[in-house]
């Protein structure tokens, strides 16, 4: 690996150089925008392209798109697709499926397996899909430096300088007296020790010390070493993904294989493996970065008006103060706020003070245990032919309006449970029912029984819209049974 250092240049592909974005988190704190099936990295925080774009091109600085790795999960996957099809072709066996999110060890143990059997030497750059960074040549430097670092043997993070007392990142303060490779403020060192979420009090203190970072979820190593210190910290963890690996491939954990990730446990890699490994070390950047956790940090990344408030949608306010205010499709008007967030989608709406908003995640949670649909999904979903936005729903039926954009086409399948009628209100559709393959126009429509295979496409060159009225005693979306599909979805 000492090759590494000399072929590293300071613009272009890094050899030799993976990068995984970590896309299975589900971003509770930013509910109700984001949904267990539609997290933050989806979303548009910043500009015109979403967090998951936005990152996407970042690393494309180091690493060519076929060497990108998306590790997420089945019910996120289809998402992702869409919002990275500008890439589609180069991804397209890129992705890395857990068959649940099962926190950060497994996934990377999965990754690194993966990135290991594409390349002995593979050095893996692992960047969450959801965080907001500026200065971009600055992170490729840091990037570049930490692959130095990884072909050293070691376990690299990056560090960030905090700008106030966060009560909700972990610290790490680096051994200055040991620097490891680098040079003037762009340097490597041991880290000295990892601390835990501290209280406010203790933050303020590593503050004012200036000598502690904030971790920032970003690791640079060599998949053989992160695997082999997973095995010397984590036997169980690695046993369990050599029995995995040895069932088939493992960007996507089916069947035997997804049993026993199941039985794996859920750890992080920071708790797992950096903080017992004597292979840590930190690079302190001077990038801005944000991970965007919750509502308040909208404040560190976004522009603010005169009054101090974080303004989106169709939102009149009279008087209001230091305050995030968004609205999504209804006008929302506020008079008078100060230090709160307001937050309007279409089937929900949370107002909180600004020092509450880490407590979303428990709104969350109360509406998984009560089995609410609000936690999972909005009301409409993406997938990689169009969407469909559900209009009503009661017991035993559900109504939906859906979108095909020109050339998509739904999977062939089946339903076991309910059959469903469509009506086409623009565009063509064809249908294909059974043995029979027939053109619907406005206006027309047609029933598909259950048991029955079908599939809805879309071969005009405008979008296709239909209303689907379902009928049956459960209507969940787990309830398809699919034979053929363009995008290599499995049954649910």
């Amino acid at each position: 690996m000492d090759s590494l250092k000399r072929r590293t240049s300071n613009s272009g592909p890094i050899p030799h150089l993976y990068t995984v974005i970590m896309a299975g988190g589900s971003g509770t704190r930013f509910w109700p925008l984001s949904r267990h099936l539609y997290p933050k990295q989806l979303l548009k925080i910043m500009g015109e392209e979403t967090m998951i774009q936005q990152t996407m091109r970042r690393v494309l600085r180091c690493t060519p798109p076929d060497r990108v790795l998306i590790s997420t999960t089945p019910a996120q996957a289809d998402s992702i697709r869409v919002q990275l099809g500008e890439w589609k072709d180069a991804l397209k066996d890129n992705y890395i499926l857990e068959p649940e999110a099962c926190n950060t060890a497994p996934a990377i143990a999965l990754a690194a397996t993966e990135a290991l059997q594409r390349d002995p030497d593979a050095v893996m750059l692992m960047v969450p899909s959801d965080h907001v960074i500026h200065r971009d040549g600055r992170f490729d430097a840091a990037v570049r430096l930490g692959t130095v670092l990884a072909g050293k043997g070691y376990l690299v993070t990056f560090g960030v300088p905090p700008s106030r007392p966060e009560t909700g990142y972990g610290y790490i303060q680096p051994n200055r007296q040991r620097k490891l490779a680098g040079q003037g403020k762009l340097a490597g060192y041991a880290v000295k020790r990892f601390v835990e979420k501290p209280d406010e009090k203790t933050a303020a203190r590593y503050l004012k010390d200036g000598h502690y970072y904030w971790n920032s979820g970003i690791f640079v190593w060599r998949a053989a070493m992160v695997l082999e210190e997973i095995a010397r910290h984590q036997p169980g963890l690695a046993k369990g993904m050599r029995a995995i690996a040895a069932l088939g491939p493992v960007r996507t954990v089916q069947g035997d294989a997804a049993e026993i990730y199941r039985t794996l446990t859920p750890i992080s890699i920071d708790h797992g493996v950096m903080e017992r490994s004597s292979r840590a070390a930190m690079v302190p950047v001077d990038f801005r970065w944000s991970d965007v956790g919750n509502w308040s940090s909208l404040e560190e990344v976004s522009p603010r008006d005169k009054a101090g408030n974080v303004v989106s949608g169709n939102v009149i306010d009279l008087g209001s103060r230091n305050s995030i205010l968004y609205a999504d499709q209804r006008l929302v008007a506020t008079i008078g706020l100060s230090d709160m967030v307001v937050v309007d989608t279409p089937d929900a709406t949370l107002i909180c003070p600004k020092n509450r908003s880490q407590d979303v995640k428990k709104i969350v949670e109360i509406l998984r245990k009560q089995g609410a649909p609000e936690h999972l999904e909005h009301r409409t979903v993406i997938r990689p032919w169009g969407s469909y936005t559900v209009l009503e729903e009661g017991p035993g039926y559900k109504v939906k309006r859906v979108t095909v954009n020109p050339g998509g086409r739904l999977s062939l399948q089946l339903h076991h449970q309910r059959s469903e009628h469509w009506v086409v209100i623009a565009g063509t559709a064809r249908i294909t029912c059974g043995a029979r393959v027939f053109d619907l126009q406005v206006g027309e429509s047609t029933g598909i029984p259950k048991e029955t295979k079908h599939r809805l496409e879309n071969q005009g060159t405008t979008p296709l819209h239909i209303i689907e009225v379902q009928d049956g005693p459960y209507l969940g979306e787990d309830d398809i049974v699919r034979f053929s599909d363009d995008y290599g979805r499995q049954s649910q």
